[in-house]
């Protein structure tokens, strides 16, 4: 089978090993941790030529817990990768990956920083959305929409402190296009490593209209065609905030219990007097 960007192997065989002898290999699925390395891979590809291939690892099937995969990932987890320019070496971790792929292959510093001062300012930013974003906006995920007890103070707690995170992003875009960067900085992977959250912020119950310049910088980054690219692999994705907001408007069913999800959590936070503050 193949994509619009990079081949892959067919969606008809469950993976059990490598497929590839050369390039880049990327071990993934379509949440925003899978879009992470998803998208700096077809960065690469747009700027460099740099080719690789793809294995879906459906998560829903427990294959990132068979032995084969956890020899790249230890930890049980998509996205991993395997270099096979370079020995076979492997990279778990999307913070991880970002940072191995523009070390080796963004020598023009596109999506990477050669100052040191601005290389420490996206490290820290990848680093925000690796210990915070990412695990607060998962368990509001959980709570919020995929628990099967409907439980208040968890989903007002994660929500709101992923809105709170939401804040802290949208102060630091108030007067900037990008993150990172001299004047109103440049692309970096600090934007993607945050994007790929913010991308499925309505998944988690976050309105993402209440944060003007968030909202402005995830259009801009949503608009590249790379990311387009990226947000098919391994198959399109029905959670991000583009075919979110598309179903709202053209599946009744779908808007119905999407106003049900809301007024619970709207109900939790009452419950629990939630006031957003930021930061």
């Amino acid at each position: 089978m193949s994509s619009s960007s990079s081949s892959s192997s067919s969606s008809s065989e469950r993976p059990t090993g490598l497929i590839g002898k050369i390039g880049i290999e990327l071990l993934t699925f379509g949440t925003p941790n899978g879009h992470k390395a998803s998208i700096i891979l077809e960065e690469l590809k747009a700027a460099y030529g740099k080719e690789y291939i793809y294995q879906s690892i459906n998560i829903m099937e427990n294959i990132q817990k068979e032995p084969w995969f956890t020899k790249f990932s230890p930890n049980g987890r998509i996205p991993a990768i395997v270099d096979h320019d370079r020995n076979d070496f492997s990279v778990f971790e999307g913070a991880a990956i970002l940072a191995y792929l523009t070390r080796h292959y963004d020598p023009e510093h596109k999506f990477s920083f050669e100052d040191p001062d601005d290389l420490s300012r996206c490290e820290q930013w990848v680093a925000w959305q690796h210990g915070g974003l990412g695990p607060m906006q998962g368990q509001a995920n959980h709570f919020y929409r995929l628990a099967k007890e409907r439980i208040p103070y968890p989903t007002q707690r994660y929500v709101g402190e992923t809105e709170r995170l939401y804040g802290v992003l949208d102060t630091q875009l108030s007067d900037r296009d990008y993150l990172v960067g001299p004047g109103r900085g440049k692309y970096s992977i600090a934007d993607m490593a945050n994007f790929s959250w913010v991308n499925v912020g309505y998944f988690a119950g976050v309105d993402l209209s209440q944060f003007p310049s968030l909202e402005k910088w995830w259009k801009r980054i949503e608009e590249r065609e790379p990311v387009r690219n990226a947000l098919k692999v391994p198959s399109e994705s029905k959670i991000v905030n583009s075919a979110y907001l598309r179903r709202l408007k053209e599946e009744p069913e779908f808007k119905e219990g999407e106003e049900k999800l809301k007024k619970l959590g709207d109900e939790a936070k009452e419950q629990y007097n939630y006031k957003y503050t930021s930061p």
